[in-house]
């Protein structure tokens, strides 16, 4: 189990990515929230298996189809088990 701390930069704002992020944790089983930053960017948490976790990443690359991702920081941290499910902050 692994967590993962990253900040996105882009066109992030605006375009559903935080829906996506969800609902892409859902689907890969990976727990922690994702929030709107007020310079821009987007910032998410995930915590689950290093294999899932790094699934997520790899999508937040991408990100939903009327984004654009310039960079993707992340921070690896340990699992602290901390989340039950994966939601939206703000």
């Amino acid at each position: 189990m692994t967590r993962a701390h990253i900040f996105i930069e882009g066109r992030v704002q605006g375009v559903g990515f935080r829906h996506f992020t969800r609902k892409t944790a859902d689907s890969h089983g990976v727990n922690g929230w994702v929030r709107n930053l007020s310079d821009g960017r987007v910032e998410a948490v995930f915590e689950g298996k290093e294999e899932q976790v790094k699934k997520m990443i790899d999508a937040c690359r991408k990100g939903p189809p009327v984004s654009r991702v310039n960079e993707l920081e992340v921070e690896w941290k340990e699992y602290e088990n901390e989340f039950e499910k994966f939601k939206v902050t703000y």
